[in-house]
């Protein structure tokens, strides 16, 4: 069949040619052989024979079972050769799952126990000629252990058993939770749960391992420089002023030494010895009267929270290194007032998360 390629009619003239055109080569296609098929351009071959795609079904198979044969077959790409590693060849030192959620159990220091929903980040390193790691195999080696009241115990078990699966030298593991303890209000009786962000941590590395537990404690901070002017408005020109105050977080990291045990009221109880103006959850008038004496009673600056935490940390002999990050979000400018304090190096670093600070936001 000879094809002649004319130069297309101006606009408005046969405005059906295009579909005749189209018509004549799919009838040619229907009776030529395969040769002549064949012979055709790609442009052309696809317009007149369209390509067919396999029918596939589209029912989910309920009744499918999968036996050990099938599985066998299945692709597993993160367990296949050092060939298949993109990138450098180099050693991961954390990889695994983050924000995995459950309903954990706690021991309370009064001999309770408290089942809550819990954060874990389970992590692992990697050698420079591995693939990658099946991550499920995280997950599963700590559902062996999720019913158990949760310690750090436990928690080493869990641990024990991830890195055997996954033939691993060095892992972590993190649980973050929001632990409540009733607290009563400052006069008037009166009670609420104030929630208290926990983690607890446990990382071994070159066989060595670390217990680590961090609170983040929120409490409100009254400026001392601000109160002074204050009080010098009101007491040489009769002027009432308000010292400025403001809801203030502060991120205690401690390591537990070998063989000791630290409660998490402990940590908080410590928190609260040392800052004293935690903000608080039932209020009346009278307990908002108290809270701005109590305030008024504990000026405190940045620099001396962070100090002040640390004077608590070193008084208790369960405590090895430890970081205090102090934020206060400061209501008179529009910028935050900041501190880091470390005792020892675990802590210590010359290069900060940029996220660090903006991280201390007290969400409720």
């Amino acid at each position: 069949m000879n094809i002649y390629v004319t130069t297309p009619p101006a606009d408005g003239q046969d405005s059906n040619a295009a579909a005749r055109a189209l018509d004549t080569l799919r009838a040619f296609a229907d009776t030529a052989s395969d040769a002549e098929r064949a012979a055709l351009s790609e442009q052309i071959a696809d317009v007149i024979a369209p390509a067919t795609y396999p029918e596939f079904s589209r029912e989910y198979p309920q009744d499918f079972a999968v036996d050990d044969a099938y599985r066998a077959t299945l692709p597993d790409l993160q367990n296949g050769p050092s060939s298949l590693i993109r990138g450098a060849a180099a050693q991961i030192q954390h990889v695994g799952i983050s924000n995995f959620r459950l309903p954990v159990a706690f021991h309370s220091r009064d001999g309770g126990e408290q089942r809550l929903e819990t954060s874990v980040t389970g992590t692992v390193s990697l050698e420079a000629e591995k693939k990658g790691i099946n991550m499920s195999r995280i997950m599963r080696s700590f559902y062996k252990h999720a019913e158990k009241t949760f310690s750090f115990e436990v928690i080493e078990a869990a641990l024990d058993d991830y890195k055997s699966d996954l033939d691993s030298f060095d892992a972590r593991i993190l649980m973050r939770l929001s632990y409540p303890v009733k607290r009563p209000s400052l006069r008037s009786g009166l009670e609420g749960y104030q929630y208290y962000d926990l983690a607890l941590e446990l990382v071994e590395t070159g066989g060595v391992r670390c217990k680590y537990l961090h609170l983040d404690y929120v409490y409100s901070s009254t400026c001392p420089c601000s109160l002074e002017l204050s009080e010098h408005a009101r007491a040489t020109r009769g002027q009432l002023a308000t010292p400025h105050s403001q809801r203030s977080v502060a991120r205690i990291s401690v390591e537990i030494k070998e063989g000791e045990y630290l409660w998490f009221e402990d940590l908080i109880d410590r928190a609260r010895t040392a800052v004293p103006t935690e903000t608080q959850v039932m209020v009346k008038r009278e307990d908002e009267q108290a809270f701005a004496e109590l305030n008024a009673a504990n000026p405190i600056f940045v620099e001396d929270a962070v100090r002040l935490f640390c004077e608590q940390l070193q008084s208790d002999a369960r405590v090895g290194d430890f970081r205090v990050v102090a934020s206060h979000q400061e209501s008179l400018h529009s910028h935050d007032a900041v501190s880091i304090l470390c005792s020892g190096p675990t802590f210590t670093a010359q290069s900060h998360d940029p996220r660090l600070f903006a991280s201390l936001y007290h969400t409720g």
